[in-house]
């Protein structure tokens, strides 16, 4: 019994003494391997491995951390414009060039503001997402809800018309209950509107801004950013419709009756630049924007423009006492920008 024993011994003492050496032998080919696939991989990407990688590797569409600003006009902080400095009359005020992708000026950028309709934009930023110009859109009894003194494009229960005029009379007149026919006709309510519009938002970086309905009459939870305004108008211009319809100086809505007769209504931009009340400064053209009015909003208004380069330019102002004031700053703002680039 004692020698199977002792050779049992031996043979662990043998692979023990193998293990000691294979081991160390093996660790150090994976080391060597590693090494040498490390300086491989560095050469082959250029020098910056994990950057070359991250770009080379993710989709843009769906990792938008390090990516998604590199389009857009961003600053931390308010930013200083030469010949524009009467910001405490207003609530907020930006200027953003568009090629340069910079903040000329910034005033109040993040501060949380009620939209009044500028909070449209984003009505209409879901409509030209998810609807068909072309769209027959059934109005229901909703468009009755809304009183005298408020903005209408005097839509009727019953009344049957295009998504796309819904969109002009939006746009154009701001009308209220083109605003909820549109929000009925995309989600089936305006409270699945409201969910769709915030979560919308939130993929377009507007992330301080809360919406409740789809046209921005006033409610305490209902509210957005001069930021976020600038994000979503940004947003809106990338498509052609848009910018066309914000470029009409005047549209004629055509509606048919519940019982069949047909009727049209006449809309006008509310904005003064695209109705002709006011002259943009000169080498500025002005082509168009929204503008939004509530007695705790103050005036507000966004525009495209371009210089006589066309460079492109989105400006915003909000929180102004009365539209003579508003356009008087507006003006201050495009000369002051105008100013600074050809200095």
């Amino acid at each position: 019994m004692s020698k199977p024993y002792k050779k049992k011994r031996r043979r662990r003492k043998q692979r023990h003494s193998v293990s000691r050496i294979l081991i160390p032998v093996i660790c150090l080919i994976v080391v060597l391997s590693g090494a040498v696939g490390g300086v491989w991989y560095y050469k082959e990407y250029g020098g910056d491995p994990v950057r070359t990688y991250e770009t080379a590797t993710y989709n843009s569409n769906l990792y938008q951390g390090s990516l998604f600003a590199d389009d857009l006009c961003v600053a931390a902080n308010d930013v200083a414009l030469t010949g524009f400095d009467d910001e405490d009359s207003l609530h907020a005020a930006g200027l953003f060039n568009l090629n340069d992708k910079t903040v000329e000026y910034g005033y109040k950028l993040y501060d949380k503001l009620y939209p009044a309709s500028t909070t449209k934009l984003m009505t209409a930023y879901l409509a030209f997402k998810y609807g068909n110009m072309d769209d027959i859109v059934t109005v229901s009894d909703s468009v009755s809800s809304f009183a005298s003194d408020e903005v209408v494009c005097n839509l009727q229960p019953g009344d049957t018309v295009t998504l796309y005029d819904l969109l002009c009379g939006l746009l154009l007149r701001s009308g209220n209950d083109c605003g909820v026919a549109i929000a009925e006709h995309i989600s089936g309510s305006v409270e699945a509107f409201a969910e769709l519009m915030n979560s919308e938002a939130k993929a377009l970086g507007a992330t301080g801004s809360h919406f409740v309905n789809p046209h921005g009459l006033h409610n305490e939870n209902h509210y957005t950013t001069a930021y976020d305004l600038y994000l979503i108008f940004n947003a809106c211009i990338q498509d052609q419709r848009f910018m066309d319809i914000i470029s009409m100086d005047s549209y004629t809505m055509n509606l048919t009756g519940a019982d069949g007769t047909t009727r049209t209504f006449d809309v006008v931009p509310t904005n003064y630049y695209s109705s002709g009340k006011i002259n943009a400064p000169e080498g500025i053209r002005v082509f168009g924007g929204k503008t939004g009015t509530t007695d705790e909003a103050g005036c507000c208004v966004i525009l495209y423009s371009e210089d006589l380069e066309k460079n492109p330019y989105i400006s915003i102002i909000m929180g102004a006492e009365d539209k003579s004031f508003l356009y008087q700053e507006m003006n201050r703002l495009l000369e002051a920008g105008e100013t600074t680039k050809t200095e």
